[in-house]
């Protein structure tokens, strides 16, 4: 389903595609990669100069009112340039969804405005060292003490928890209730028990930081409880549905940037006196990663819309879009590598780092596996509903 991008979304597109090329050329991505940290400068530039953190907050809080589509034209650009810098703009995305989900207007008006100017970045807390992909699995607790809450649990791989100044924390407030007992909480980073506790080392996107947060009889006030008590769950599949998208451009933008390097490549480089983008066996390599853009492209703006929509087929969608984008992402940077040969394999060129940082798509925010799972369920009801 084909529908053009309007004016000012292709402007916040190139006004983001002009900061990747001129601020996060190879060389910045690799050296943020090679130090694995988080680029406190270039985010904190990146946040007054584009001043995109309140793409998604509504104007009355000190947004731009905008959508997941503007959203996601975003992260592709970024991600173009370097996955893991890109979740240092992303991460807030995902922190502020149950926010946008679930909090009142008076919390809204508290919280939102400062995010929005880009004064710092909230963390989304949800995964534990035992409970990944088994949410209601999770042992985090919230108890009630006079007006304040205590929190105690640990939360793990925490996508910027280094330069966050706030967490979206989700507990259980009536372990008896199952998912209907959980709720969410907003807790700024210098609460009193919450520490900020081993950084993970990973893989790729080493420019993102990822550590656990711990919660020892952490003390929020009754304000910092997100919208209704025990509605947490229900914040959360609403955020996750929400954010699939992201995820999803994210795969689009390194499944991009891996198709440019190799086309590059194979126009450049010379095997056996020819370049070797003449050879049917690259043209073919070439013309496969294009159709799986270009697809996975399509049905992640596809699920952009039906979130801007508040379309019911969203959860569906966003989980297509996840599963597809993210496993293109990994095949395109591994056939980038293959085309440029030994070359591929090494930290001179970039797309060694394009297979690192891409593997990590087909597992957070739900593994491949776990968004096969949603879909099969969906045509499973589907097929139930419809008569022979």
């Amino acid at each position: 389903m084909y529908s053009q991008f309007t004016e000012q979304q292709l402007e916040i597109r190139d006004l983001v595609r002009n900061f990747v090329k001129k601020e996060i050329p190879h060389e910045v991505a690799l050296h943020w990669d090679e130090k694995n940290q988080h680029p406190t400068e270039l985010i904190n530039k990146m946040r007054s100069e584009l001043g995109i953190n309140g793409l998604v907050i509504p104007e009355e809080y000190g947004g731009w009112g905008l959508g997941a589509i503007e959203q996601c034209l975003a992260i592709e650009e970024l991600s173009r340039g370097c996955l893991g810098i890109a979740l240092g703009f992303a991460y807030t995305g995902l922190g502020i969804l149950p926010i946008l989900k679930g909090a009142t207007h008076e919390q809204k008006l508290k919280w939102l405005p400062e995010i929005a100017d880009g004064k710092f970045g909230v963390s989304f807390c949800l995964s534990e060292p035992g409970a990944g992909s088994d949410v209601p699995g999770m042992t985090t607790r919230a108890e009630k003490k006079g007006d304040k809450w205590i929190i105690n649990g640990a939360k793990q791989w925490i996508t910027g928890a280094s330069d966050a100044q706030a967490f979206t924390v989700f507990a259980y407030t009536d372990k008896n209730r199952g998912t209907r007992g959980v709720s969410c909480f907003y807790v700024p980073r210098n609460a009193k028990g919450l520490t900020v506790g081993k950084k993970e080392d990973k893989l790729g996107i080493r420019a993102s930081s990822t550590h656990q947060v711990i919660f020892e009889d952490c003390e929020v006030s009754e304000e910092q409880l997100v919208g209704k008590e025990n509605l947490g769950f229900v914040y959360a599949l609403q955020t996750l549905n929400a954010s699939r998208p992201f995820v999803a451009v994210m795969g689009v933008g390194v499944a991009q940037a891996a198709l440019d390097h190799a086309a590059r490549y194979a126009r450049e480089r010379e095997q056996f006196g020819v370049k070797i983008g003449t050879f049917q066996a690259v043209q073919h390599m070439l013309a496969d990663m294009s159709i799986k853009v270009e697809t996975a492209r399509e049905i992640t703006y596809k699920a952009a819309r039906l979130s801007d929509a508040n379309d019911p087929n969203l959860p569906k969608y966003s989980a297509i879009a996840k599963a597809y984008a993210s496993e293109c992402a990994v095949q395109c940077a591994t056939d980038a590598v293959q085309i440029f040969g030994g070359y591929g394999y090494t930290k001179e060129y970039p797309v060694e780092k394009l297979m690192r940082d891409s593997k990590i798509l087909t597992i957070f925010e739900g593994t491949t596996q776990i968004q096969k799972n949603e879909i099969a369920a969906y045509v499973i009801k589907e097929a139930a509903s419809k008569k022979d």
